[in-house]
């Protein structure tokens, strides 16, 4: 669930269900967006895992509040349980990238339009959106740190959108831009950082925070640089 960006309260709440339904009387779990330590009791030893690769798939994230539901109704066994848990984790729900550039592309679109944008930028922003994402995915793959890939692809964006204007085949820079980096916004992480805070989870709560203002740094960065020497 970590991994696919559930809300550190949620993975918490999910493994304490678990633990409770096998008789486990005082479970002990505390999360963090890159780590999980769990025990079964306050003075025994407890079991630290750490969390290296995150992506999105509420798919996974919904699948095991099912299975959890499960076993605290009795419906599963202890192996029973580990078993499908262990066939979610080795399955891959993600859309291809194929998929996810073709959506973003088109969101990016819409997105223009939207944000008061005319039909003539409905074009340059889907061209620049999808080829943005593309760059992101891309980037995400020979590069760790996303910082990087973000502001690659922002920076693609940006170079796209100007091109477009300059050559007449867009008119408004600025809606094509906005439209284009929607799909790069960090809205999940956003969302997961205001509920933690609200749970009561400070430190995941600033720690997922801090992760979205630096993801919002990198896209302005990157459209910022090709606007500066425009």
């Amino acid at each position: 669930m970590l991994e696919s960006s559930a809300e550190t309260y949620r993975v918490e709440d999910t493994m304490n269900r678990i633990a409770r339904a096998f008789d486990v009387k005082n479970p002990q779990s505390y999360v963090t967006p890159t780590g999980i330590n769990f025990s079964v009791d306050q003075a025994e030893a407890a079991n630290m895992m750490r969390i290296e690769k995150r992506t999105t798939d509420l798919y996974k994230i919904a699948a095991v509040n099912s299975i959890s539901r499960r076993i605290a109704a009795g419906e599963l066994s202890l192996d029973e349980a580990l078993v499908v848990l262990k066939e979610l984790a080795g399955k891959k729900f993600l859309y291809s990238n194929k998929l996810m550039v073709a959506i973003a592309a088109i969101a990016s679109g819409c997105f223009t339009i939207m944000f008061g944008g005319i039909w003539a930028d409905f074009i340059p922003s889907v061209i620049a959106g999808g080829v943005g994402f593309l760059g992101f995915l891309l980037f995400d793959k020979l590069v760790e740190i996303r910082f990087i890939s973000e502001f690659v692809a922002s920076f693609i964006v940006g170079i796209l959108a100007v091109l477009f204007v300059h050559t007449g085949l867009g008119v408004e820079l600025d809606k094509i831009i906005i439209g284009a980096v929607m799909p790069l916004v960090p809205g999940l992480h956003i969302t997961n950082a205001v509920r933690d805070l609200m749970a009561g989870h400070l430190v995941a709560g600033v720690s997922k925070g801090v992760e979205a203002l630096l993801t919002a740094f990198a896209i302005g960065t990157g459209v910022a640089v090709v606007l500066a020497f425009s």
